[in-house]
């Protein structure tokens, strides 16, 4: 029992943020050498709770900062500012599979932050708290518009950064998952550049071979005509399918010229039709784990020769760089990209080729502080549904996801701004 003659003190700096800020963690007021757990929780859009926590003993003056202190158990241990968000995972008894993501951009993600007397590991929404804050994470600055895109047949979102511009532009590619993925997009936009997130899969089913390409560049081109864009200050950012999208663009098209791509776990060779005909073709390379979580690296293995089978990667004419994770369990990433550097080396144009290799980092590499998913539900006509083991460590994918997005904003500032471009605050 406390016998405090004042409550705790709990804040969060700054309380409303975009989510690839950091903010400071701050409990005041205990007693020295008190054991606290500090909690995150966040109910999803599809009405699933997450939570994070950390336990915490607080210091001689009776204060915890998460910023500065270690935790010492928990969903995270160590000094960990972001831990809080970074290791949100589904609240116990929730259905396999789950994935957060945001849909509607255009209202914060809701987080509140709460401090319980000891150190506890479950039933957080049955105890009452010492002191709680509810704080907003945003993918959309203040003064970012979001514009719906139905036109030259596209369907997609176009976000414009605040001000007179004119900004460089991106076409955002999500992967096989299909649907309008629009969180990336926003914020990008609020780091100043006009993205389009662009749909152009509604299902599971991948038709690699049946991709049409012309609404590709038609995307690009609505862009690159906005009056808020530098025509020739264009680019492309792709995840999984949307990298091979983006070779493909890249390497191949005669109508767009990108200023620079980011291709995130990519691969550019693909010798079949779908989806389906390569998990049907490759059944036994097709592995499960432990919780018979489904593995598909293996299938896309050995990388062909045959120059047929793959996109010629020698023909880029714009820098590139290339994110992937040493334990990509849904494709072979960092043999393709070696494959892929094979290429550009036998072409002569490495300088226009920058590879980023991460340790213990899957497939899903998000904006920073997102959590870590090694398995989740995946849509296939192959079977009405299926969970894939994406791959990875909490920790360090959590740090390559935080690192990479440095380099990638970076990236895209170099070859995209003349000079860099401030960061929008929120």
């Amino acid at each position: 029992t406390r016998e405090q003659a004042y409550p705790p003190i709990l804040s969060v700096y700054p309380s409303r943020a975009l989510v690839d800020e950091a903010f400071k963690v701050l409990v005041e007021n205990l007693p020295p050498g008190c054991p606290v757990t500090v909690h995150s929780l966040h109910l999803s859009e599809d009405d699933n709770y997450w939570e994070a926590y950390g336990h915490y003993i607080s210091d001689h003056r009776g204060s915890v900062s998460v910023s500065e202190d270690v935790s010492f158990g928990g969903t995270y241990t160590g000094k960990e500012p972001m831990g809080l968000l970074w290791s949100l995972r589904p609240v116990p008894g929730s259905r396999q599979g789950l994935r957060l993501r945001k849909m509607n951009v255009c209202t914060p993600m809701l987080v509140n932050i709460s401090v319980h007397c000891g150190h506890l590991v479950e039933a957080f929404r049955d105890q009452t708290p010492l002191a709680s804050v509810l704080t907003e994470r945003w993918y959309m600055a203040p003064g970012v518009k979001r514009i719906d895109i139905r036109e030259r047949g596209m369907r997609g979102t176009l976000f414009i950064p605040p001000g007179p511009g004119p900004f460089p532009g991106l076409l955002d590619l999500w992967g096989g998952g299909g649907g309008l993925l629009e969180h990336r997009a926003a914020l990008l936009a609020s780091h100043g550049f006009v993205s389009l997130a662009l749909e152009y899969l509604t299902s599971g089913e991948i038709p690699t071979a049946r991709l049409d390409y012309n609404y590709f560049e038609k995307a690009f081109n609505i862009i690159q005509d906005h009056p808020l864009v530098t025509p020739d200050r264009v680019g492309i950012f792709g995840l999984s399918l949307g990298s091979f999208v983006t070779f493909n663009l890249a390497a191949k098209s005669t109508i767009i010229n990108p200023r620079c791509c980011v291709c995130i776990s990519g691969f550019h060779c693909h010798p079949y039709r779908s989806m389906g005909e390569m998990i049907q073709t490759n059944l036994n390379k097709l592995h499960v784990d432990e919780n018979n979580y489904q593995i598909w690296r293996d299938m896309s293995l050995p990388i062909p020769s045959d120059i047929s089978k793959k996109v010629d990667m020698g023909k880029i004419k714009c820098p590139l760089l290339l994110v992937c994770g040493h334990d990509d369990q849904s494709y072979p990433a960092v043999e393709l990209a070696e494959d892929i550097a094979q290429m550009v080396h036998a072409a002569g144009k490495d300088h226009l080729l920058t590879k980023v290799f991460y340790h213990g980092t899957g497939h899903m590499i998000e904006p920073p502080y997102s959590p870590h998913f090694r398995a989740t539900t995946f849509m296939a006509k192959t079977k009405p549904k299926v969970i894939l083991l994406w791959g990875g460590q909490t920790k360090p994918h959590s740090d390559a996801q935080e690192d990479s997005w440095k380099k990638i904003l970076a990236f895209l500032q170099h070859h995209l701004y003349s000079t860099p471009n401030p960061r929008a605050k929120m």
